[in-house]
């Protein structure tokens, strides 16, 4: 067995450590005896190693899995799962695992290297804030809230749902807009999304989009790289009174940033107007804080269209970039067509409030290509924080934040004005000061003797500042150092005027008046509301969550640790990289370790999500194509059992999708392929391969496969990394002929999902691809003149939660690995044997196994029952559990993927969850229940209906809510709210935070 034993845990006596240091020579000369041997003084064995916490299963439940489907010992299993032809048959050449505590060391140490003491007033969208201590400790270090997943199972989800409520809520009232979405991945896609948005309601026939050249330049990068994926033709403006050089009817719509990035504020009703009057949609990058003093684009009437920006400065670190929560809010008009997660209220069919995610018919799972926006992870655990902070602050504290910050501003001008040495070119501003230098070389070298970074623009003879809450006033005294002269005096008359917004750039409109930004404003309060939206949801902390394609694995304590500390959090993503060794060094090595892994020769880790992986892979190959003089090809060949983002990813990165039809088995049709490739061989693009497939079988024609497009000229094969928790140790993509793939490292590599984001989607490449990875316009990364362009704001991503996926490598070892993915496909195997006499399993490998993940088929049961998927799903939250993936990929079926951190234990009491269940329909196939009045199709019950006086139910109160020995009533799991109604939702769409009451009937 592959199976980690003490006998392989051991080291020899010559070689045992203690932490760094080896064992003084003196202690072995004592304790040996009077023959040639060493005497050990007790046992080399490692307590803490992290891989027997990471794996579920005891070694005797191991062989008791292996027993019942039928093998001996974990290589015969794998041997007849996975195919031969792309078989790993060597170790993976990557550092031997070291314990938790080495690890802790290890990671101290390179984050010393970090210049995190330094302090950034670099601004362009990022600032230094305070993370309230208890958000901190109570949301973002609390498993409790970082490992639910995506609320589309909304009965157990009501906490976080209400939580994301509060954000839109938030954003609304901050930019004065009608509605907003959950989140998205950060300003820059933000930015890219409305451009979109504004082709989309003008159905692409205006192909054209102008943007101010005062928006940040790394948003700028972003949608101009999306924009030439489309065709669309981007054009700049510098100055509001340019826009009539504009023929406005020809373009889609305008993006412009308020605040800009030079700090200015300026009057927007010119250009709403302009944009009113030639149709031109009007999107606006802003700020919320600033949004607080300052007109915020919704009060510049129905004119201005969409709003935009992220919430990293309500109490989220600076994190090198990432992850934030961008956010969008718009007109009602827009909102068919906006990107991403909208949370909306509705009731449930007792007529309860209750909320849930809305519109889910614009989504990529279920349109396709056809889809508003292939976003699949959002960032709703920063969301979270950042509703949490507004609500910590109340809108009084936040106004009193704002003006300390302004005002501190209005004191540094007047201070660098005052010494005329440099001169603040800002007339109006909210807390960013663009200040011209006589030489930018003596600010440099003062501020580095202050240990502060500035933002130096690329003319060397600007340098600008950007406040934010954490200024001190030896912050201010060192700035005007910088900028002058060794003392300061400023006349009273100026240190007494502070304030640079004129009357009609103020806002108007009320702030946050909803009693839940006015009623938690003492710790107690607070942290008891926290702890009653945690309560409501499910998690990893409660019960395993099944579901398949989503890897919802353990995420180890140690893991997280360094994600909240001050080396790794508090550093701006643009200071220069010399500052920042300690995150290159973490980096490199991931990098090594992942190509090691993958078997590709390069990574970026740009990409912030596993769409955003799949876009800038697409992105990759089509750069590559077009340098080899081979633009037409633009034709993506997808299989039906590829994952539901990749024909939206493709239609993004401006190909055209051609669907491979699949066998009865679960294969792709590779007679079907072959005759795409004879129709559109010169036009092939690409092919996107979801490995194992997402119907959770590994194609054992997969190197045919990849060999036919490879002899289809340049065409290039993409293989979908999601599912790598299969191939981890076992097989290598780039080996077996794949050129790139994107990674879920926030499934296969531990990053939590944080009840739908924040996750990285790095892509590997192989060596003919690298020159084509994404670049950035500020911080430069040695990138080729070939890069496709910025997928992301920040250069590497969302940073701060590399080193989790860092640590998961580094702690399980080349062979903890390989072991992890051979449990994760003992244990889906177990529980497809299990279950298998109860349920169809819909596909099955070529000796009758299923990889890491296997679909239930329940399509039968509608015929007789009236029992759904969808009612199983409901029905198994009685039963404290998530459901799996409902109706994908395959419509009435249920996909399970039970991951490797799993023991045997859980694995059964879920498999006797769906095995009673079972049973239940029986009943109803007996008559025993009616087919539409019985526990499964008026799941889940609440603890308020059992509990009810009125109770008129055809099965009894202990039926309902306890149906088996498996519930224990000490741990019992309530879903907060009976079955959602969906249909109510959608006609009344409404995604803010009044009284819910006022929107359900009773």
């Amino acid at each position: 067995m592959r199976c980690l034993t003490l006998g392989s845990l051991a080291r020899p006596a010559s070689n045992f450590t203690v932490g760094a240091n080896r064992l003084s020579p003196l202690f072995w000369i004592i304790n040996r005896s009077s023959s040639s041997s060493v005497v050990k003084p007790y046992s080399n064995y490692k307590s803490d190693y992290f891989v027997k916490r990471h794996i579920g299963a005891r070694e005797h439940e191991k062989q008791q899995m292996l027993s019942t489907i039928g093998y001996k010992t974990l290589e015969e299993l794998i041997d007849k799962t996975v195919p031969d032809s792309i078989k790993l048959n060597r170790d993976l050449k990557l550092d031997s695992k070291i314990t938790e505590n080495e690890l802790v060391q290890r990671l101290r140490q390179i984050a010393d290297q970090n210049d995190y003491t330094w302090k950034s007033f670099i601004g362009l969208g990022y600032h230094n804030c305070y993370t309230p201590a208890p958000i901190m400790r109570n949301i973002f270090e609390n498993p409790g809230w970082i490992t639910q997943y995506t609320p589309y199972q909304a009965e157990i989800a009501q906490g976080r749902l209400e939580s994301l409520l509060n954000y839109q809520t938030m954003i609304c009232d901050l930019t004065a807009m009608e509605i907003s979405n959950a989140s998205l991945l950060d300003e820059g896609t933000a930015a890219a999304e409305a451009m979109q948005m504004c082709l989309r309601h003008h159905r692409n026939k205006r192909n054209k989009f102008l943007i101010s050249d005062k928006v940040h330049p790394q948003t700028i990068a972003v949608v101009k790289t999306r924009a030439s994926a489309l065709g669309t033709e981007i054009q700049f403006f510098s100055d509001l009174s340019s826009i009539d050089s504009f023929k406005l009817n020809e373009f889609s719509g305008i993006l412009v940033q308020n605040p800009d990035t030079d700090g200015n504020i300026f009057d927007l009703t010119q250009v709403t107007q302009k944009a009113k009057e030639s149709g031109a949609i009007l999107s606006v990058a802003t700020d919320l804080l600033a949004c607080i003093l300052t007109k915020p684009p919704g009060e510049y009437g129905s004119n201005c269209d969409i709003a935009i920006g992220n919430t990293q400065r309500f109490g989220i670190p600076l994190n090198y970039g990432g992850p934030h929560a961008a956010f969008m809010s718009c007109r009602n008009y827009l909102t068919r067509i906006m990107p991403g997660r909208v949370v909306g209220v509705t009731k449930d069919y007792l007529g309860n409030p209750a909320v849930r995610l809305a519109l889910q018919t614009r989504e990529q799972h279920i349109r396709r290509d056809k889809a508003t926006s292939n976003i699949c992870t959002a960032q709703a655990l920063l969301a979270n924080m950042s509703a949490m902070y507004a609500i910590y602050h109340g809108p009084e504290g936040l106004k009193s934040m704002a003006q300390a910050i302004h005002e501190k501003t209005c004191y540094l001008k007047d201070g660098i004005n005052h010494q005329n040495v440099c001169k603040v070119t800002n007339d109006h501003f909210f807390d960013t000061l663009k200040i011209k230098v006589p030489d930018v070389d003596v600010i440099k070298a003062r501020a580095a003797q202050k240990q502060i970074h500035l933002r130096y623009f690329p003319d060397n003879k600007h340098v600008g500042v950007a406040l934010d809450e954490t200024v001190t006033d030896a912050d201010l005294d060192n700035l005007l150092w910088i900028f002058g002269k060794d003392s300061i005096s400023l006349p009273d008359s100026k240190v007494n005027s502070l304030n640079m917004i004129p009357s009609e750039l103020k806002r108007s409109s009320p702030l946050l008046v909803h009693p839940i930004f006015n009623k938690y404003h003492s710790e107690t309060k607070l942290v008891r509301y926290m702890k009653m939206l945690e309560n409501k949801d499910i998690s990893l902390v409660h019960s395993m969550i099944p579901l398949g394609s989503c890897t919802m694995k353990l995420t180890g304590t140690t893991e997280l640790l360094a994600s909240s500390w001050p080396q790794f959090a508090n550093i701006h993503p643009f200071v220069p990289v010399e500052s920042v060794k300690g995150y290159r060094h973490l980096m490199e090595e991931l990098k090594n370790d992942l190509c090691e892994i993958t078997g590709y020769d390069d990574i970026s880790f740009q990409p912030n999500s596993g769409a955003q992986g799949e876009y800038a892979g697409l992105r990759v190959i089509k750069a590559y194509l077009d340098h080899k003089g081979e633009s037409d090809r633009d034709i993506c060949l997808i299989p039906i059992s590829a994952h539901g983002t990749n024909p939206a990813s493709a239609q993004m990165a401006g190909m055209k999708v051609k669907t491979i039809n699949v066998n009865k088995d679960g294969s792709i049709d590779i007679a079907h392929l072959k005759d795409k490739l004879d129709r559109y061989g010169n036009n092939v693009a690409c092919m996107m391969i979801t490995y194992p497939s997402t119907f959770g079988v590994f194609e054992e024609q997969i190197v045919e496969i990849i060999e036919l497009v490879h002899k289809c000229g340049s065409a290039q094969v993409y293989l979908d990394g999601a599912n790598m928790n299969a191939q981890v140790g076992l097989c290598r993509p780039g080996d077996y002929g794949s050129d790139v793939s994107h990674l879920n490292l926030h499934k296969t590599f531990c990053i939590p999902h944080g009840g739908g984001g924040p996750g990285m989607g790095p892509i590997g490449v192989k060596k003919h691809l690298a020159p084509f990875l994404p670049s950035h316009p500020i911080v430069h990364q040695d990138a080729s003149s070939l890069s496709f362009g910025t997928v992301s704001a920040a250069p590497w991503g969302s940073s701060a939660i590399l080193p989790i996926s860092w640590a998961y490598t580094k702690m399980m070892g080349p062979k903890g690995l390989r072991h992890s993915s051979e449990i994760a496909i003992l244990n889906a195997n177990y529980m497809a044997k299990v279950l298998e006499k109860a349920y169809k399993i819909l596909f099955r490998g070529k000796y009758g196994n299923v990889a890491h993940e296997f679909i239930l088929d329940a399509r039968d049961f509608a015929k007789t029952t009236n029992v759904e998927a969808m009612d199983i799903a409901k029905r198994l939250q009685d039963y404290g559990y998530h459901a799996p993936t409902v109706s994908w990929p395959v419509p009435g079926t249920l996909m399970i993927e039970p991951t490797e951190s799993e023991d045997k234990e859980e694995l059964d009491k879920f498999c006797d969850a769906l095995l009673c269940i079972r049973e239940e329909i029986a009943d109803i196939e007996r008559g025993i229940y009616d087919r539409n009045n019985n526990p499964i199709k008026l799941a889940p019950h609440t603890q308020k209906l059992v509990c009810s006086s009125d109770w008129n139910r055809p099965y009894s109160r202990e039926k309902a809510a306890f149906p088996s020995k498996l519930v224990n009533p000490e741990s019992k799991i309530w879903p907060t709210v009976a079955r959602i109604d969906e249909a109510f939702g959608d006609k009344n769409l409404f995604c803010t935070c009044p009284p819910v009451s006022d929107y359900c009937d009773n």
